[in-house]
């Protein structure tokens, strides 16, 4: 046999053994093929078919709150939203002739949601050994100086926003920095993605180093120059953001609360309560105030799109006053633990109808991971029972509650749960498909749970990064 024949020969051979492995491989090899395909927008409706999760309601309300699929379909259309969700053969037998994209032995659930986090602090995450206010100015403003670079500020974007997209969240209430540059850069970044993104320039006008301090007027005209530029531009959203009251004057809050009368389907994003020393100052920069929170409502920052981190040590008038104007809490358990800021107490969020979502708060908090912070949450729940006389009245945190608050709880407190949040039809199709198995240990305790809230519970306990398998955005595998 000639050289040249038997060089044709071990090349035929070698592709009917790939082809032979493939046509044996299970479930999991034919999601990795079907979702190479799925690089590009699908032209046609996709059955995504996996074990399917998603809430209908709250579940510490009360009555059925979600939807579960233990072999499920989730239907995307051609323009990236969702056009029916329940059980496979159901939703296969409505929809024939559709491509599917294999993914049973896994979870899919809408895409997780963010509800405060800054990316200019990706590059300091994991600092050591401060409270906050000592760790704004030893870590925090020297970082933020570089921003005014927009090449600087586009390569922490670009991490930020692989970050993000690696641990399947899919929505973010983002804080840049006082340059504008920043807050470009990073709508930048977000929409070579199709992400949905809510982002603001800082406002900082004392109380920092020089090197970061706007004025009252130009953090007003920079903001509204963004606010043109970028609001409802693709996905993407502005958020009016103070950094905090101490670090703006009575003029520049002022200058927010006109920002928000002008454009009322803006958002207002800041920080709130999160640490004594913090509220201790708050009180003798503004001593006829009533409370940290009142500095806020007496400028006309309360409201509906309002979104306050943190929340850690409201009294029970401030819990009502949120839930009076529809304002929002970021609960940040990691950022909260590592500051050693407090223990947010969620129950009497629930008491009063504040609306709450879950928040990373990186670079304070230690991980881009909603199911790793979700985790934390429950140890910071746990935690209030050892401050009380009666810990029975305190309530664990379940896992229902823990995904629900990074997914449709976090969309009701953006006010987006009309677009994102849940499989409702119609919704944009972000969602994230989890792998059980990820790990060896994640695959061995799975295999014991018998339950959905245990499966979960082992999920937000021992997940991370490794069990996000894929996450799409508007229907486009990343």
């Amino acid at each position: 046999m000639s050289k040249a024949r038997l060089l044709r020969l071990s090349a035929a051979i070698a592709a009917a053994m790939v082809a032979a492995a493939a046509a044996a491989a299970p479930s999991a090899q034919a999601g990795q093929q079907s979702q190479q395909s799925q690089q590009q927008q699908p032209s046609s409706p996709v059955a995504y078919r996996a074990a399917v999760l998603h809430f209908t309601g709250d579940p510490s309300a009360g009555g059925q709150s979600y939807e579960y699929y233990e072999d499920g379909v989730l239907l995307v259309g051609a323009d990236g939203k969702v056009k029916a969700v329940g059980p496979a053969g159901t939703v296969l037998s409505n929809h024939q002739n559709v491509q599917v994209v294999d993914y049973r032995g896994r979870l899919i659930v809408p895409g997780f949601i963010d509800s405060h986090v800054h990316y200019p602090q990706t590059e300091m995450i994991g600092s050591f050994g401060e409270q906050l206010l000592e760790w704004l100015n030893t870590y925090t403003f020297p970082t933020e100086k570089q921003f005014g670079n927009k090449d600087y500020a586009k390569g922490v974007a670009r991490t930020f926003v692989n970050e993000l997209v690696k641990n399947g969240t899919t929505t973010a209430l983002v804080m840049a920095t006082v340059h504008p540059e920043s807050v470009d850069a990073l709508f930048e970044e977000a929409a070579k993605r199709n992400m949905r993104l809510i982002a603001g320039k800082v406002m900082m006008d004392r109380n920092a180093p020089d090197y970061l301090l706007d004025t009252a007027q130009t953090s007003y005209a920079d903001s509204k120059t963004l606010i043109n530029r970028w609001h409802k531009r693709g996905r993407a959203l502005y958020a009016v953001t103070p950094r905090f009251a101490p670090t703006s004057t009575p003029e520049q809050l002022t200058m927010a609360g006109k920002l928000l009368q002008e454009y009322p389907d803006v958002y207002m994003h800041t920080h709130l309560s999160e640490n004594k020393g913090e509220i201790a100052w708050v009180q003798e920069l503004f001593p006829s105030s009533t409370g940290y929170l009142n500095v806020y409502d007496s400028f006309g920052l309360s409201r509906k799109r309002s979104v306050y981190a943190h929340g850690v040590h409201l009294r029970d008038d401030e819990f009502a006053s949120l839930a009076k104007t529809g304002s929002a809490i970021a609960f940040c358990p990691t950022s909260n633990l590592f500051l050693g800021s407090g223990l947010f107490d969620l129950q009497a969020a629930e008491k009063h109808g504040v609306k709450v979502g879950m928040g990373t708060d990186v670079g304070a908090g230690t991980s881009f991971s909603a199911l790793r912070t979700m985790g934390e949450a429950y140890k910071v729940i746990q935690l209030h029972k050892a401050f009380t006389d009666n810990p029975a009245e305190k309530k664990p945190l379940t896992a229902l509650k823990s995904f629900y608050l990074s997914t449709l709880g976090a969309a009701r407190a953006l006010d987006l749960d009309d677009r994102i949040g849940s499989f409702k039809a119609g919704n944009e199709a972000d969602f994230v498909v989890l792998n059980p198995n990820a790990t060896e240990l994640l695959k061995f305790r799975s295999a014991r749970a018998t339950s959905l809230e245990e499966k979960l519970f082992v999920l937000q306990t021992l997940g991370d990064d490794r069990t996000v398998e894929r996450t799409y955005i508007m229907g486009k595998g990343q």
